[in-house]
C-alpha cells in the first residue's frame, strides 16, 4: 500500500520541479555564454571543495579567459580571484545555468532544471570508491523521490569521473546514469601528491599546532539520506573516546596527538560545529573549513565509519581505523553495505576498546599489501593528474 506522506512528498516536489523547468525555459531569452563555467558543490552547501575546486584550480593554472561563477549558498565563503561567487537563488541558478556552457559539480542538480542544446554537464560526484550503499544499491530503502531526482540530474549529465574499474562498473546502479564515464582519478585527490608536505606545515600553522605534532582527523559520515523524503544527517554527540584513542596512537605511533573534528559539509551548514561533552585544548573544530582534502593532506591517521573518505587516503597509505558503534542500526536503515569489511584494508571497531585495540596492533608493512593489492583489484587510478585528465576533456570538448 503506498505511503501517503511520501506521495505528497513526491506531488510538492514534482509541482516544484514545474516551477524550476519553466524558470529555466524563461531564462533561454538570454544567450549561452560559450566561456562561462558554473560550479556547485554539495547543493550550494559546500564552498571551494571537492572535485569541483581543483577542476577550477587547473582552469585557472592554465590562464585561460573563463568566466567562473560559484553557486554558494553562504556568501562568506571565499574564493580566489577569477571566481564569482553568486547567491544560490532559486532564480539566480535559473539564470547562470541557462547562460553557462559548462556545469560542473558533485551533486545533483534540482529536480527540473532545464538544460539547453549545446550545454555540457560534467558530473564529478563527491566520493570514489564507497563503503554506504547509494541509488539502487539501497534496494527497497532507496525512496522513490531520491530515485526521481537522481535519474532527472543523470538524464542530464554529459560525463561522470570515475577514479576506478570499481566506480565505472557500479555507477550505472549507483547513479542511476547510462551515459559516458571517463576514468580520470579523483581531482580532489590530486593535492595528496602535489602539496602535501607544504600542507603539513600550513595546516599546523593555521590551526596552531607544533609541526612536529601529529594528527588525527575524525570525519563522519552523513546520515539519514531521504528517507521518506525527509533528509537526516548525523548530529548526536560521538560516542568516541577520544582520550583513550589518544593513548592508544601514542602507544603505537609515538609523538604528541592533535585531533580534528570534521562534520559533513551538508550538517557542518547546519550546526556550528561537532555537538561534544568532552572537549579538550587537543581538538580542533575544522567542520567549517570548505576543502577536507587540505586538512587530510595534513592529516597522520583518520578515524571514520561509513564514509568514502578511508577509500581516498589510503592511496597515500595513510592509516584508517573505521569506528561505527551503530553498525546494525546503520544496516537496517540504510541497506547493506556496498563491501564485506573483511575485504577491506582497514578494520572496523564496534567499541572504543575494539578501536584501541586495532590501533595497537596496527601493522603497517601488512596494511601496504593490503591497499597494493585492493587498489589493484579495484583499477584504482590516483596520481595527482586527475584535474589535467578533466580539463583535457574539456578543452577538447570546447575546442580550445
Amino acid at each position: 500500500m503506498p505511503d501517503k506522506s511520501e506521495e505528497k512528498t513526491i506531488k510538492k516536489r514534482k509541482r516544484k520541479a514545474r516551477r524550476v523547468h519553466l524558470a529555466g525555459q524563461l531564462m533561454r531569452i538570454f544567450p549561452i555564454r560559450e566561456n562561462k563555467i558554473v560550479f556547485n558543490t554539495f547543493e550550494g552547501d559546500g564552498g571551494f571543495c571537492c572535485n569541483p575546486r581543483y577542476i577550477a584550480e587547473e582552469l585557472l593554472r592554465r590562464g585561460r579567459k573563463y568566466e567562473m561563477v560559484w553557486l554558494v549558498n553562504d556568501m562568506s565563503r571565499e574564493f580566489p580571484p577569477g571566481i564569482r561567487k553568486v547567491k544560490n537563488t532559486f532564480w539566480n541558478r535559473a539564470y547562470h545555468l541557462a547562460t553557462a556552457r559548462v556545469w560542473i559539480s558533485n551533486t545533483r542538480k534540482e529536480y527540473g532544471t532545464a538544460k539547453r542544446k549545446g550545454q555540457l554537464y560534467i558530473q564529478t560526484w563527491h566520493a570514489g570508491i564507497a563503503l554506504k550503499p547509494v541509488g539502487k544499491y539501497r534496494g527497497k530503502l532507496f525512496p522513490r523521490i531520491a530515485c526521481l531526482v537522481s535519474a532527472y540530474d543523470s538524464g542530464l549529465a554529459d560525463l561522470v569521473t570515475s577514479n576506478s574499474d570499481w566506480c565505472t562498473r557500479v555507477y550505472p546502479k549507483m547513479l542511476l546514469y547510462r551515459g559516458r564515464i571517463l576514468k580520470t582519478g579523483s581531482p580532489r585527490c590530486d593535492v595528496f601528491y602535489t602539496k602535501r608536505e607544504e600542507l603539513r606545515k600550513e595546516i599546523r600553522d593555521r590551526y596552531g599546532i607544533p609541526r612536529d605534532a601529529r594528527i588525527v582527523m575524525f570525519a563522519p559520515t552523513f546520515r539519514g539520506g531521504g528517507q521518506k523524503g525527509k533528509r537526516q544527517v548525523f548530529a548526536e554527540a560521538p560516542t568516541l573516546d577520544f582520550a583513550l584513542l589518544t593513548e592508544a596512537l601514542q602507544k603505537r605511533f609515538g609523538g604528541e596527538w592533535h585531533i580534528f573534528l570534521r562534520l559533513h559539509p551538508q550538517l557542518a551548514a547546519q550546526l556550528a560545529g561537532m555537538p561534544m561533552k568532552n572537549k579538550s585544548d587537543r581538538m580542533v573544530d575544522v567542520s567549517q573549513a570548505d576543502d577536507i582534502n587540505e586538512l587530510l593532506a595534513a592529516t597522520d591517521v583518520l578515524i571514520s565509519d561509513y564514509s568514502s573518505t578511508p577509500f581516498d587516503v589510503i592511496n597515500i597509505y595513510m592509516p584508517v581505523f573505521l569506528y561505527a558503534d551503530d553498525f546494525a542500526e546503520y544496516v537496517k536503515d540504510r541497506g547493506a553495505l556496498m563491501w564485506d569489511i573483511r575485504e577491506l584494508p582497514f578494520s572496523l571497531a564496534q567499541t572504543n576498546a575494539e578501536l584501541a585495540e586495532n590501533i595497537r596492533e596496527f601493522d603497517e608493512k601488512t596494511y601496504r599489501e593490503k591497499i597494493d593489492a585492493f587498489s589493484k583489484a579495484q583499477g584504482v587510478l590516483e596520481d595527482g593528474h586527475a584535474s589535467e585528465r578533466v580539463m583535457d576533456y574539456l578543452e577538447e570538448q570546447l575546442s580550445l
